[in-house]
């Protein structure tokens, strides 16, 4: 079957609340929405958010790619060929991976919808249910608290707290939050690279020493500073999660035969696509090295996407994908369902998704 086209939409949808980490805020999921047709009418989804202070990557640029370069190398392809259209997307441009993630997923969409098989099921169906955690947006200590409490109501087990703004301020917050939903639920920590070295060693081992019960802490220090993660695992007991410094299978490699971190974050806008993420995770999986798969402030297209990926795969054993239950609304129609922490995958073709409501054509 042949690509007969490729199409892009803008999608904005407000948050239920400001999102807010050590890098950034939002109040609005700004996505770019792929979709390319095949013959017979069968079309594949995907989506990339703008996302410029983590990968670079804007709307601007992520259509400007894909509208161009990727579309002309794209159209009259058979789908069967997998592989080559990977390495055609890959020869587009340099970098660009939230563009190339885009395009990536539709194809991969498109390809099960053709061979009339659930995507995860393609990938290895290891598993047709998940449960994510859910993330806490930096603020003052008594609002996290009640947002804690409010996801417990929720029926979450897990929750992702963003820190990384004031070391002091953070040690409250973590304290204020664990004695507000006791020892039975999981708290991550995730920083944003908003600490130094030494200075995470010294938050991460007074939690230790409260006893806090932190299951892994994410990015720590600067995205680049490999040396300062690696330091930093190696002085603490806490499990270590690499996220930004982690968007390549070289970097994978970098990360893992330094031995700087216990755990990686893999997501899709971060290293171009479901066949990047499969190449990191089985790099992972060859060092013993347990993976998370997450997502930036994404609708529903990719983040089904994602999470088709996770429930492929055995050596992913977390996910961090409640990018969607964020949103004040879900214009997607079809693709993953969520019962709180709870992520249903469909056993009809692809990614499952109908219609994505509210889309402005490009």
């Amino acid at each position: 079957m042949k690509i007969t086209d490729l199409k892009l939409y803008k999608l904005n949808v407000p948050l239920k609340k400001t999102f807010k980490t050590a890098v950034r805020s939002a109040d609005t999921a700004e996505e770019v929405i792929v979709i390319i047709e095949g013959e017979a009418g069968i079309r594949g989804f995907g989506e990339a958010p703008s996302t410029a202070v983590i990968t670079g990557d804007t709307a601007e640029s992520i259509i400007a790619l894909t509208s161009g370069k990727i579309r002309e190398l794209l159209l009259g392809e058979e789908i069967e060929n997998l592989e080559k259209l990977h390495y055609l997307i890959e020869a587009s441009a340099v970098n660009n991976y939230s563009a190339k993630a885009a395009v990536e997923m539709a194809v991969y969409d498109l390809y099960a919808r053709y061979y009339q098989i659930p995507l995860y099921r393609l990938l290895g169906g290891y598993s047709n249910q998940l449960y994510t955690d859910l993330t806490i947006s930096v603020n003052s200590p008594q609002e996290m608290k009640k947002d804690a409490l409010q996801a417990l109501s929720e029926g979450y087990k897990s929750l992702k707290l963003k820190v990384g703004k004031n070391s002091q301020l953070d040690l409250k917050r973590i304290r204020t939050i664990r004695e507000a939903v006791g020892p039975e639920v999981e708290i991550r920590l995730d920083a944003n690279q908003g600490w130094e070295a030494k200075e995470a060693v010294r938050i991460i081992r007074k939690l230790e020493a409260e006893n806090l019960g932190i299951e892994f802490v994410e990015q720590p220090v600067k995205a680049a500073d490999i040396r300062g993660l690696k330091f930093v695992r190696e002085n603490v007991l806490t499990p270590i999660m690499a996220d930004e410094s982690l968007f390549t299978a070289g970097d994978c490699i970098t990360l893992l035969e330094m031995g700087a971190c216990d755990l990686l974050n893999i997501k899709l806008m971060k290293c171009g696509g479901i066949y990047n993420a499969l190449k990191i995770n089985a790099l992972a999986e060859a060092y013993g090295v347990e993976v998370m798969l997450g997502s930036m402030l994404e609708a529903k297209v990719s983040v089904t996407a994602a999470a088709h990926l996770a429930a492929a795969k055995k050596n992913i054993s977390r996910v961090d994908l409640d990018a969607p239950e964020l949103l004040k609304n879900d214009p997607v129609q079809g693709g993953i369902n969520f019962s709180g922490p709870k992520i249903m995958i469909s056993e009809n073709p692809g990614l499952d998704i109908k219609k994505v409501d509210d889309l402005i054509e490009l």
